[in-house]
């Protein structure tokens, strides 16, 4: 035989009711629909079939409001305020000015790392799962560098690419009347290379992975148009000066030079 229910007369039905109608909350509301049900005459097998609970439960329910009301109604987890963060604000800001710098051992920042970091400073064993989780909290991301050779020169790039559009500028002064395209040229080996592993950086930055190139078999020689994004591509089993000349001639080739349409090769 079903357990007999009896309610204590904290609400009445109607104020029951009508605190089911405004419940924002999606648990606090459905608590309400109960015991409204309830006090309203429904069974618990009634009520069960209506909001999708098990009998077990709604006596559960019956019995904490019958002791406290309606405070036992509702999400209960929304009063717990939660353990301490284990970084307080001071000690994030100090991580996050660790973070800005490489790590001690010169390499990258990782889980483990942060989690040694965060041992040293509260004194105490940090495991590696809440290093990962402060990187997450501080909204760094793990993102594949993009490769930068280790003997470039930033400084040298810049001075190009102002010298390169003081050229362009040149030309089109000298004729113009004539469209002037710009097309970079670039050549790279194709076989066995470093591989790029995920790093730790801030989101919303492109981390730059210094490495030095190691290729052999063959050479990918490509030319591309900035402004629309168009390439050409060929690939050569060597670079020299015979080679290089013959990939040129295709390439005017290919754009159609000829008396209305000239080509001039600078570096």
């Amino acid at each position: 035989m079903p357990k007999r229910i009896t309610l204590e007369p904290h609400l009445s039905p109607d104020e029951l009711q009508s605190r089911y109608r405004q419940a924002s909350d999606p648990v606090e509301r459905s608590h309400y629909q109960i015991i409204w049900l309830l006090a309203s005459g429904k069974s618990p097998r009634e009520v069960a079939a209506v909001t999708g609970y098990s009998r077990q439960w709604i006596y559960e329910l019956v019995w904490g409001y019958n002791r406290l009301g309606t405070e036992s109604l509702g999400d209960g987890r929304r009063k717990n305020r939660g353990a301490d963060p284990l970084l307080n604000d001071v000690q994030q800001a100090h991580l996050w000015q660790a973070l800005s710098e490489p790590p001690p051992d010169g390499g990258l920042w990782n889980g483990r790392k942060v989690a040694d970091w965060m041992s040293e400073l509260l004194e105490r064993k940090v495991s590696p799962q809440r290093g990962w989780e402060y990187l997450k909290q501080m909204r760094f991301r793990l993102r594949v560098p993009r490769p930068h050779h280790e003997r470039s020169d930033p400084a040298e790039e810049e001075a190009w690419k102002k010298k390169l559009a003081h050229e362009a500028q040149k030309l089109q002064t000298q004729y113009p009347a004539a469209d002037i395209e710009v097309w970079c040229e670039d050549e790279h080996r194709l076989g066995l290379k470093p591989i790029i592993r995920r790093v730790w950086v801030e989101e919303g930055f492109s981390p730059i992975a210094q490495v030095n190139w190691r290729f052999q078999w063959l050479w990918l020689v490509g030319f591309v148009h900035p402004p629309s994004g168009e390439t050409k591509g060929w690939i050569v089993p060597a670079i020299n000066t015979s080679v290089f000349n013959r990939v040129l001639a295709d390439f005017a080739e290919h754009m159609g030079v000829g008396d209305e349409k000239r080509m001039r090769v600078g570096s």
